[in-house]
């Protein structure tokens, strides 16, 4: 085998790998936004039945909660269930605290307003030929 036709051999493969990786992508893609979908409309969800929970809800909030739980419906036979996250799994994604029953962590403490003077700069001397 000549060095050009290894040359095209490894071309092709290449050719290949790259195709195999955008489709990888293209995909990722597409189910990073079926979710994103799909968490907008349990958000919208989950605010109608906290509204009519707390007395709070308009008139057309069922009528909006039954049009999302359709969509919803949908949604999952076009991508697959759709899995509900609770409040304490983000929390513990956001904070690092495991426990469900514990809140977010007080925030670290502020840096220091003040500096122990200017900031050094670098001094650059010219090369000598």
């Amino acid at each position: 085998m000549g060095l050009m036709d290894k040359v095209k051999s490894q071309a092709t493969q290449l050719a290949e790998k790259a195709q195999q990786a955008g489709q990888a992508g293209q995909a990722k893609l597409a189910e990073m936004q079926a979710k994103k979908k799909a968490d907008a409309m349990l958000l919208e969800l989950g605010g109608i039945v906290y509204s009519e929970r707390t007395g709070r809800a308009d008139a057309a909030a069922g009528t909006r909660a039954g049009e999302l739980v359709d969509l919803l419906q949908k949604h999952e036979a076009a991508h697959g269930a759709v899995t509900v996250t609770s409040a304490n799994a983000a929390i513990a994604d956001a904070t690092g605290v495991v426990d469900p029953t514990a809140t977010s962590p007080a925030p670290a403490s502020a840096p220091p307003t003040s500096s122990a003077g200017p900031i050094p700069q670098a001094k650059y001397e010219p090369e000598e030929s």
